[in-house]
């Protein structure tokens, strides 16, 4: 059986919490977390570090050395804590232990540069992802004259826009120069500007808008997509997959794509109809 370890921020969060069972159930028992510790317990009223471990039946670590020391492979989580991952993943990722970052990977393209460096330096296997890379609708897709989109889903942007943003590098490429918001703070709608002059539309709604995607050819077909299959059950069966072998799903320089274009689309959120450079 491959051992997990989990390094969080604080335990008491939806992945946290969610992860465990699905990792077990999808790989038959041979996956599981065995694992646990925390910087802080949770600062939102839930459960302690110690209260949490016990609840999911997972040892609890007194440091992040003693958890990298017993885990076969590593899992740093705080997917609302961005700016915690480069000092989380320091020692993770000089381990040569297969680590999985959860999204958001870096608050910025700077910081994703550094943890990454940390890892190629090490040889450590790493990779980051929003779950939406995995929706059986973006599989499979013809690319051939595909040449910009509208995505559309809901959520606080700051937190909720990654699962926009890594679709669309995954089907359109890496090679955006500059965004602007041509929306308000509250409500986005955000114009990605791409090498060759095309422009990609990305809108913020509100609340549990259904992830939607209109693709548009060069031919003037269009195909339009609702995100409806179980994406994060295919998410959990692609990260068992990278604990077995070690192999890198997600290409690093999309990964840097993705956290500069969400950095530049924070700036241009907080400055309406200002186009920012990347």
């Amino acid at each position: 059986m491959i051992k997990i370890g989990f390094i969080d921020y604080y335990l008491d969060e939806w992945h946290a919490n969610n992860y465990p069972e699905m990792i077990k159930k999808a790989s038959n028992g041979e996956i599981e977390v065995s694992y646990c510790y925390a910087e802080i317990d949770s600062p939102h009223g839930g459960l302690t570090s110690k209260q949490w471990s016990e609840k999911y039946g997972i040892t609890l670590c007194e440091s992040e050395d003693e958890l990298i020391e017993k885990s076969d492979v590593l899992c740093v989580l705080a997917p609302d804590n961005p700016e915690t991952h480069e000092r989380l993943c320091a020692k993770a990722l000089r381990s040569k232990k297969i680590t999985y970052v959860d999204k958001t990977f870096a608050p910025d393209r700077e910081s994703a540069k550094r943890i990454l460096a940390i890892a190629e330096e090490s040889g450590t296997p790493v990779i980051t992802s929003s779950a939406l890379r995995y929706a059986d609708e973006y599989q499979n897709i013809d690319r051939n004259g595909l040449v910009s989109a509208v995505s559309m889903s809901g959520g606080v942007p700051e937190i909720y826009m990654i699962h926009q943003i890594e679709p669309l590098v995954m089907l359109l490429g890496t090679d955006i120069k500059r965004i602007c918001n041509f929306g308000s703070e509250k409500f986005p709608i955000f114009a990605l500007e791409y090498a060759n002059g095309e422009r990609t539309t990305m809108v913020c709604s509100t609340g549990d808008h259904p992830f939607r995607m209109t693709l548009n050819y060069a031919n003037g077909a269009h195909r339009v997509i609702d995100v409806k299959s179980d994406f994060f059950g295919n998410f959990i069966k692609n990260l068992i997959k990278f604990y077995k072998t070690g192999d890198i799903l997600v290409p690093h320089d999309q990964t840097l794509a993705v956290m500069a274009i969400r950095e530049v689309c924070i700036s241009a959120l907080k400055s309406p109809d200002t186009w920012f450079e990347i």
